[in-house]
């Protein structure tokens, strides 16, 4: 499964590689406020879809463009194009997230920047890998040094001044924080100790499902803002190291008001 997981990165991969030397004549729609979807997406997701049902014609698809199809205790949760943003400006940080869950639990997680050629992998109980080589989530002990990736609101901005309040708090307990716009890459930096730890709210399963085992497998934790395992249902997440996780939790905690206490 996770053959074909990787098999299907790859090959959404290529479209997007091949889409991005011609950007200017892509067509592209707007879902919402800042929100937008190209052609690129679509062609994406369809080739992820194709390659899973090719071997596994029964399993369940939860995708972003696409939405849910199908009844079975395996589904496949898809990103085509996380950061279409970017992709669109030419700004190099975006990726293919594809995730499998068996019964509502990760099983399998594959994230693919299709621009750097790096491929992070992992299977539950079996660790995580970038390019085939152990990856491990950072060491450090403090708030005190390290480096931490965010996202901002940029649809829905009701949440906008516990967001800022956050940044300004940790921001001056860290020597700093990235804003890259691609959390499913974000959360595979975690993994791979390249970011010190995470957070974000108002995500979808799909910007968090491999990115979340990719960090468990590393050796990290991943949770709500109360640190439980409901963030895939909240859309809420904090991620970190041990030692980190910890510390993220109770310096964002005064800023969440009731709707982010989950």
């Amino acid at each position: 499964m996770l053959n074909t997981a990787i098999k299907a990165a790859r090959r959404a991969g290529s479209i997007i590689n091949r889409a991005a030397q011609n950007i200017d004549i892509l067509t592209v729609t707007q879902k919402a406020a800042n929100d937008y979807v190209s052609e690129v997406d679509h062609e994406a997701e369809r080739v992820i879809i194709r390659v899973i049902h090719e071997t596994y014609p029964n399993h369940s698809i939860l995708a972003e463009e696409s939405g849910a199809s199908g009844n079975s205790e395996y589904e496949w949760i898809i990103d085509p194009l996380d950061g279409t943003t970017n992709f669109l400006h030419g700004f190099p940080h975006y990726a293919v997230s594809i995730a499998l869950r068996h019964k509502g639990v990760l099983s399998q997680a594959v994230i693919y920047d299709p621009i750097r050629n790096e491929l992070f992998t992992a299977s539950r109980g079996r660790g995580a890998y970038l390019n085939d080589h152990r990856m491990r989530v950072s060491k450090r002990t403090k708030l005190q040094g390290c480096l931490l990736g965010t996202g901002f609101p940029y649809k829905e901005f009701s949440g906008i001044d516990n967001y800022l309040a956050m940044l300004k708090d940790l921001a001056g307990k860290t020597s700093g924080i990235r804003r890259a716009g691609a959390a499913t890459l974000d959360l595979a930096y975690v993994a791979a100790g390249r970011l010190d730890g995470f957070w974000e709210f108002g995500l979808a399963p799909w910007d968090m499902a491999a990115g979340s085992l990719l960090i468990t497998e590393a050796g990290g934790l991943v949770g709500d803002f109360l640190g439980n395992s409901g963030y895939l249902e909240s859309g809420n997440i904090v991620a970190g190291n041990p030692k980190l996780f910890s510390q993220l939790i109770q310096s964002l905690a005064p800023y969440l008001g009731d709707r982010l206490k989950k």
